[in-house]
């Protein structure tokens, strides 16, 4: 288990490196199609599946939020930056639900947000 925070600039880098490898993970194997379609209520209105009713999009946007806080938590032990990670996660992923960011800006944001995760803890961490 690495430190948390990082005590020196390679342990710093690989933080990011398990952070970003656990972002991977969390955002394709682990999400599979059907919360990737039903956390998207656009594409749940044009599906008009009655099975999966649009009224479920945020209990799934949610459920992805959380598998992404988890690993974050995991890796780091800080419950604080799990419960960071569920915020921003929704948050971007919203935006990118609403058409308001490209799937690269998306990514970009998720890979921002663990850098400086890694960036705070080592600046601000005891």
């Amino acid at each position: 288990m690495l430190p948390f925070p990082p005590h020196t600039t390679l342990e710093a880098f690989q933080v990011i490196f398990l952070l970003f490898a656990g972002h991977a993970v969390m955002d394709y194997p682990l999400q599979g199609e059907f919360l990737s379609i039903c956390k998207n209520r656009h594409l749940l209105y044009k599906l008009q599946d009655p099975s999966r009713p649009v009224q479920i999009w945020p209990w799934c946007m949610t459920a992805h939020c959380l598998i992404h806080a988890a690993a974050v938590w995991a890796i780091t032990g800080c419950f604080y930056l799990g419960l960071i990670e569920f915020v921003l996660h929704w948050i971007i992923d919203f935006a990118k639900c609403e058409n308001r960011t490209t799937f690269v800006q998306d990514q970009a944001l998720h890979f921002i947000c663990k850098i400086a995760y890694v960036i705070a803890a080592m600046l601000y961490g005891s």
